[in-house]
Parts: structure tokens; sequence; C-alpha cells
């Protein structure tokens, strides 16, 4: 069965000022994710970067729904929301895919939380304080997370393209 066809992708302005900016190069790094899954089996999105690691993109796609959770619902926005697939015995609990974890469900929670991101950062302008802290105690501003954001995507995008290119060859920015 044949996974999401690959989403439009735009490249962010050259001239936009820079709320605008980070958030274009935010959405470029959401749809470079989405294109690397695209157009695979349930199979194949469970098939893991080099066996015995547990690294694959069915994996990846369930971090990033928990990290767009954490940094855009629980830290800017100073939400109380567990894991959505961690717990304490299993606290890297989004790369152990089980059987009875789909990518449908995967897909749609990431989309959610891109969406509940938006709708979060929407009520914050750049220089604004988080709501939630980080470990060393102290918030930070909607311009740090949509910087750290676009850092994180951009890491595991490159990771997202190995693993790719492992599972079907397929290449590409």
């Amino acid at each position: 069965m044949a996974r999401m066809t690959s989403p439009e992708r735009s490249e962010p302005a050259l001239d936009a000022a820079e709320r605008p900016m980070l958030e274009g190069w935010l959405d470029y790094h959401r749809a470079t994710m989405a294109m690397k899954c695209a157009g695979l089996t349930d199979a194949q999105v469970r098939e893991a970067s080099v066996p015995p690691s547990a690294f694959t993109l069915l994996g990846l796609l369930r971090h990033m729904a928990e990290v767009e959770r954490g940094w855009f619902r629980v830290v800017l926005a100073g939400e109380e929301l567990s894991d959505l697939y961690c717990t304490e015995g299993n606290p890297d609990g989004e790369w152990h895919v089980t059987d009875s974890d789909t990518w449908a469900e995967a897909d749609a929670a990431w989309r959610a939380e891109v969406a509940a991101a938006r709708k979060n950062a929407a009520a914050y302008d750049l220089d604004d304080f988080s709501q939630g802290v980080g470990s060393a105690g102290k918030p930070f501003n909607l311009r740090w997370i949509y910087t750290h954001m676009i850092e994180e995507y951009a890491r595991h995008n490159g990771h997202a393209d190995l693993v790719r290119e492992r599972v079907d060859g397929a290449t590409g920015d």
C-alpha cells in the first residue's frame, strides 16, 4: 500500500521579513520530511536504517510529532500534556514501532501537532517568552524555538534522506 503523495514544497521567500522567513523555512523543512516519506509501503516505512537499529522513517515521523508537541504546546504555550509515544518505562517509545502502529496514525498525529504548533505560535510575537521552561529552568522566546525547530528538521531530514536511499534508492533534497 502506497503512502501519501508527495506534498507541495515552496522555497522560502528571498526577501521576507524575519517572522515570515522563519515560518517559511520551518514549513519548507516540514514539507521536506513529508516528501522523504511519500510513496512508500507500510513495510518500507518500517525498514530500519541499519539493522538492528530501531531508526525508521515511521519512528522519525513519530519523533517529529513529539518534538512539535514538546516545543510548541508544552514549552511555548505551557500546556500540560503527556507524550504521544514515550512513557517512563519506554522513554524512546517513538522509535519502538510495533506491528499495531500505523503510518496513518503517525501521519495524522504529526499533522495535528503541526497544526497546533501553528495555532499556538500565532498567539506570540518573536520576542515573547514561552509559558514553559527548558531543562535549565528558563523560558525561550519564539524566535529561539523557530530557529531550533528549523535545525531539528534540517538534521532529521538528512537522516531521512539516508534511510530513504537505503529503503528504495530514492535521493533528493
